[in-house]
């Protein structure tokens, strides 16, 4: 018999550029030391404001906060969310509801691309699992983040760096959950205000990256970029990525960024094919304040997290800083597991279980 569930029908010292000068290395023996990775370090400003962002709040949990075998925060209004292009979600949905209402969970299933609908719910939970790939992780981390809900992904994708549980791990994984055997991993993300002249276009926040690039036209856009107030660099080309670390393995992967661990709160930039302008990647420090000026002749895009758009004019403007706003993971793997699926997903031929 079918549990009884809600269900919704709707489906930021110094600051520091780094360079890493070769790209193609063993993770897994990797020398982060600057002498043997020849790392070019160069300090960005003469003056260096008092870090602040390391500091605990009586709000905030530590980037990561282990508890003793099931002293975690307790976790009873848990919701999913399917997947409304996977069929087979919608009964894993129901089977994880079957097997945790009866460990005392309170269920509510709705569509991971029903925006308002988990919107209505969310500030109610405990705990939201997403089933599906990083996508659907990303949707829920941006609604799910202003309230502390905690995030968990049943991966049924193609990637799934974001994603904690395989789909045929569940049954074992997820009464641990409730038992409070995890812990907690928060993941900076940034905001992204655009401006065009003294209107504000709208206001966004993102775990992955926010971008700035061309539209529909194959041509350059320039990018006018400043760090905290102060000249960059110009950037010819097709865009530039402002990423976070856990955007380190997306875009700005595929852009030929570097991979960082996922829980630095580091602020990456990335130019998308330059041309004849600055072509290496830039670490910044989550305190800083990135402006970026679109000029072209064309229209430009900025998108966030590449699920949501804003078309930019000439002179429009894009300011990204770290968001109030952290998303909250529960792991139930070692953080040695995020090399371990690196791995697996950049060299598939080697992948072990």
């Amino acid at each position: 018999m079918k549990p009884h569930v809600r269900q919704h029908a709707a489906d930021y010292t110094p600051r520091l550029l780094i360079r890493v000068v070769h790209s193609t290395f063993d993770i897994r023996n990797f020398d982060w030391t600057v002498t043997a990775n020849k790392a070019i370090i160069a300090s960005t400003l003469e003056k260096a404001r008092p870090a602040t962002v390391d500091k605990p709040s009586a709000t905030h949990t530590p980037p990561e906060q282990d508890f003793a075998a099931g002293h975690a925060p307790e976790l009873r209004r848990v919701g999913i969310l399917h997947h409304p292009r996977i069929i087979e979600s919608h009964k894993l949905a129901e089977d994880i509801a079957a097997e945790l209402q009866p460990l005392g969970a309170q269920i509510w299933i709705g569509s991971g691309w029903d925006e308002d609908a988990i919107r209505a719910e969310v500030a109610q939970l405990d705990l939201l699992i997403t089933l599906g790939g990083d996508g659907s992780l990303l949707r829920a981390a941006r609604i799910s983040a202003p309230h502390g809900v905690l995030l968990l992904g049943v991966n049924l994708g193609r990637v799934g760096f974001l994603t904690e549980v395989k789909r045929d791990e569940w049954q074992s994984s997820l009464p641990h959950v409730l038992a409070g055997r995890y812990r907690i991993e928060e993941r900076l993300m940034l905001r992204a205000e655009s401006r065009r002249g003294e209107d504000v276009l709208g206001v966004h926040d993102a775990l992955n990256d926010v971008v700035m690039g061309r539209g529909n036209l194959a041509r350059v856009v320039r990018v006018h970029t400043h760090i905290d107030g102060d000249h960059l660099t110009q950037y010819v080309a097709d865009g530039l990525i402002v990423s976070t670390a856990t955007g380190s393995t997306a875009y700005a992967l595929a852009a030929g960024g570097p991979i960082l661990p996922p829980t630095l709160k580091n602020i990456l930039l990335i130019p998308i094919a330059p041309h004849l302008s600055m072509d290496r990647a830039v670490v910044l420090d989550q305190g800083a304040t990135v402006e970026m000026r679109a000029v072209t002749d064309h229209r430009a895009l900025l998108t966030v997290d590449g699920q949501s758009e804003v078309m930019l004019m000439d002179g429009d403007r894009v300011t990204v800083r770290a968001s109030p706003h952290v998303a909250r993971f529960v792991r139930t793997h070692s953080p040695a597991h995020f090399y371990r699926t690196l791995m697996a997903r950049l060299r598939p031929s080697e992948r072990t279980e």
